[in-house]
């Protein structure tokens, strides 16, 4: 058995990339579009992990989905989460759980998936403004 993907249903395409891509720092691997489905699915991955793949499933006619917390979350490692926190802040994205301990954080993508962010190793040395941020919505 090989893992090959996660797919997340996605309602805006490029408010998605912006965040995944942008934000998140995954790349894109490939792209499918099936005009007889109406969908487009895109396949992304972090630098260097292609056997670690999202798919996103963008389909054209809207749909309303639930929240994504029925979903779980998807997990990443980091070199510096609070490098990786600024980052994501940067681009507009709410830390929902700050890395408070200096190893993990959640935020969520435009249509709330939870991402989980980890520390690579230790934990860092707690740090501001981190270290005395709450919780914003949930995660």
């Amino acid at each position: 058995m090989k893992y090959l993907h996660t797919m997340v249903r996605v309602t805006d395409l490029d408010a998605s990339l912006r965040f995944y891509c942008d934000a998140l720092g995954l790349v894109e691997l490939r792209r499918r579009e099936v005009e007889a489905g109406r969908f487009t699915l895109v396949f992304l991955a972090a630098p260097g992990q292609p056997e670690a793949q999202v798919e996103l499933t963008y389909n054209w006619d809207p749909e309303v989905y639930g929240g994504g917390r029925n979903f779980g979350h998807l997990a990443y490692e980091v070199d510096d989460i609070y490098a990786a926190c600024r980052r994501l802040q940067e681009h507009g994205v709410t830390i929902n759980r700050p890395p408070r301990d200096g190893r993990m954080a959640f935020v969520r993508s435009p249509d709330g998936i939870s991402v989980e962010l980890l520390q690579a190793g230790g934990a860092l040395a707690p740090a501001e403004p981190w270290a005395s941020m709450g919780n914003t919505g949930h995660w």
